[in-house]
């Protein structure tokens, strides 16, 4: 009975939802995996495992709703270096093979964006396949956040701003004339692709962790309570529900 009333309220929620003000970009930071295998007194590998088959369901859920570009925040630049390294190596080889086993649904195209060099060899060797692979797929745009830092991006940014510029014989004054938001947008990770609408944080958690700090500027936020293993579909839609009732004015 419980699940037949959700399911009935899921359909209410989403025939409630406007198809023409969806975001089009979802930025999702995945929170409260260890928590939730402490809860049930799993080791929290199994945490991060559940948290993995979670992200399937979610991208589908995505998908139904016309959703075309959601980042996954999956772990970050802190993580690589706060961890303990048993763990860590698990969290990155659950993370590889979930990259791996989106690939084989053939459903999404993958984009990794973070510090792949600091990841081990075989790890990001194993990603970079799975960004060919996907790489002429026309579903969803997914990027997969890994060893990913919001400052770091932008450094990464700016360096790579730097050293083109360096190749042209340009003047720093030059440079400066020409140094526009644009121009440094261009060229984070997420180049390119439009600024996230929407945020979502699982796990009650409310600050936004190095997370898309520059494409964020004009995004909505919305705080789910439930753990990341436990967000269901119902979860979502309500997220959306609550994106669409807001009036984003862009400073007008």
């Amino acid at each position: 009975m419980r699940n037949l009333l959700y399911r009935f309220y899921e359909q209410r929620l989403e025939s409630a939802l406007r198809p023409q003000d969806m975001p089009k970009h979802i930025g999702v930071m995945v929170d409260g995996n260890r928590r939730w295998a402490k809860e049930q007194g799993f080791d929290r590998a199994l945490g991060h495992a559940a948290g993995a088959k979670r992200i399937v369901d979610f991208l589908g859920w995505c998908t139904d709703l016309g959703i075309e570009h959601v980042t996954l925040y999956l772990l970050s630049t802190d993580n690589l270096k706060g961890r303990n390294q048993d763990e860590l190596r698990d969290l990155v080889d659950i993370i590889t093979s979930l990259s791996e086993h989106l690939a084989t649904l053939g459903r999404w195209k993958l984009q990794i964006v973070g510090d792949m060099d600091s990841l081990p060899t075989e790890a990001a060797e194993r990603l970079v396949r799975v960004e060919e692979a996907t790489s002429n797929n026309q579903g969803t745009h997914v990027n997969l956040a890994i060893a990913y830092g919001g400052r770091k991006e932008i450094a990464d940014a700016m360096r790579r701003i730097l050293r083109k510029h360096a190749t042209s014989g340009d003047s720093l004054e030059q440079l400066a004339e020409v140094l526009t938001p644009e121009l440094i947008a261009e060229h984070l990770y997420t180049g390119g692709q439009p600024d996230p609408d929407l945020l979502i944080r699982t796990s009650g958690e409310q600050r936004l962790s190095g997370f898309l700090l520059w494409q964020s500027a004009n995004s909505e936020f919305y705080f789910a309570e439930a753990l990341w293993p436990d967000f269901r579909r119902v979860d979502f839609l309500r997220a959306i529900r609550d994106f669409q009732r807001r009036h984003r004015r862009f400073g007008s």
